[in-house]
């Protein structure tokens, strides 16, 4: 790793970027660092799980192929190193802090994780050093847990030490978009903050798009994920229309899609989860509240994908009840529980919430998801998918998440079908 650097030794900003640590080895953390790594930068992944770290080092792991591959050389490389000994973050030219920044029960911004990662940043800071917030989060974060604290340590940031705010930009299983091809936003506290946090960001992206400060750069992951829910609220809507009116919504949203301006394609589905979607909206709904800002256009979006599970268990119970049966007794299948194709991830599904109120309804519930074991409730019940399903050991299967390459046709032994997700083909009954 680099040597330690002092006041002294500023200017830095001509100097090549050799190492690099990451704080968080997650969904954003692990890809980073090999991406660093990928392009000749040592890197020093740390987590304050070891068990995180010896699934890595395992490769025990929920990476897209090319990560996958990253990995496996890495492993085997010099200049890849996993601690979880944050005080070595400072022998590194640059820290990422690659934190989850989920919402509690309430839908509240739990912001422990990211404020304990930033308290052991500023503790083991040193001169020369760069720093980049990665994790999305309110309006003023970087600001407030890095900013401010580096300033009151006697670090004066802009000529000690570099800050910037750049979101990440991963979405976890998508090969179409991965992270060397897509641009980063980046905001410094000061020019030469952003210039010496492009450095490092230009190690891993084909571009950064420089804003004028680290607020602009929070504002637009927000914005972002926003636009993205307020219109998945929209296309779920639209579904129930269609439903209504006796019309297939795939159709009609395929046929819109053709038009070439003015409109971007979004899908129905169960709900909404993962790490992004279901929580980044909520931070700036909690900024705004203390503002007083009004904001009812993102709040009715937001609520209306909360409610969303509970309007699939309706037409659930809708669809058994038109074949004359009731919930209470019905073995109903949950199919898939990952919150989208093609990973090992529940954080947030729609899933749980779904087998839970098809539960107190009263029904036997069993699920079957070739990526994901078994699945942990609320209230503690631990479920473990079907090994080998038999559509005709259930009254009703609900289609919540198709795998890719793996082989559905035994869902059609099913006497009752729910698609949830609106793209089982051919699709029995649209939910």
């Amino acid at each position: 790793m680099a040597k330690l650097l002092t006041a002294g030794d500023v200017p830095f900003s001509s100097a090549r970027l050799s190492s690099v640590a990451v704080i968080g080895m997650g969904y954003v953390g692990l890809p980073t660092a090999l991406g660093l790594h990928a392009n000749g930068i040592s890197v020093l992944g740390i987590d304050h799980d070891p068990q995180r770290l010896e699934a890595i080092r395992n490769q025990n792991v929920d990476l897209i192929g090319p990560d996958r591959e990253r990995l496996a050389t890495a492993l085997g490389a010099s200049g890849f190193e996993l601690t979880t000994d944050v005080a070595r973050l400072a022998e590194a030219d640059a820290v990422m802090v690659c934190v989850p920044t989920p919402v509690d029960s309430r839908l509240l911004p739990d912001l422990g994780p990211l404020g304990d990662a930033c308290d052991k940043l500023v503790r083991y800071a040193r001169a020369g050093q760069t720093f980049i917030l990665t994790s999305t989060s309110f309006i003023g974060t970087t600001a407030t847990m890095l900013v401010e604290p580096l300033t009151d340590r006697g670090l004066t940031v802009g000529s000690d030490v570099f800050v910037a705010s750049s979101p990440e930009r991963i979405d976890p299983g998508n090969v179409r978009h991965t992270q060397q091809e897509t641009p980063r936003v980046l905001g410094g506290v000061t020019p030469r903050c952003t210039d010496m946090a492009a450095r490092v960001i230009e190690a891993l992206s084909p571009s950064a798009h420089r804003v004028r400060s680290p607020e602009v750069a929070e504002m637009t992951k927000l914005y972002e994920n926003t636009f993205r829910a307020v219109n998945i609220a929209l296309a779920n809507e639209f579904a129930d229309i269609c439903a209504d009116l006796t019309l297939d919504p795939m159709e009609v949203i395929d046929a819109a899609s053709t038009k070439p301006y003015g409109f971007m394609p979004f899908h129905p589905g169960p709900g909404v989860g993962g790490h992004c979607i279901p929580c980044d909206p909520h931070y700036l709904l909690w900024q705004l509240s203390e503002t007083r800002t009004g904001a009812p256009l993102v709040r009715q979006a937001m609520n209306a994908i909360a409610e969303r599970p509970r309007r699939v268990v309706e037409r659930v119970q809708g669809v058994l009840s038109d074949n004359g049966k009731g919930m209470a007794g019905s073995r109903i299948l949950v199919v898939g529980v990952s919150y989208k194709p093609g990973v090992r991830d529940v954080r947030s599904s729609p899933a749980l919430e779904i087998i839970e109120l098809l539960t107190r309804r009263g029904a036997k519930v069993g699920y079957y998801d070739p990526l994901i074991q078994r699945v942990a409730l609320a209230d503690g019940t631990v479920l473990e998918s079907i090994v080998e399903p038999a559509g005709s050991d259930w009254d009703a299967a609900l289609l919540h998440t198709v795998q890719p390459d793996h082989d559905y046709a035994w869902v059609h032994q099913c006497p009752m079908t729910v698609d949830a997700t609106y793209r089982f083909a051919p699709s029995p009954a649209s939910c």
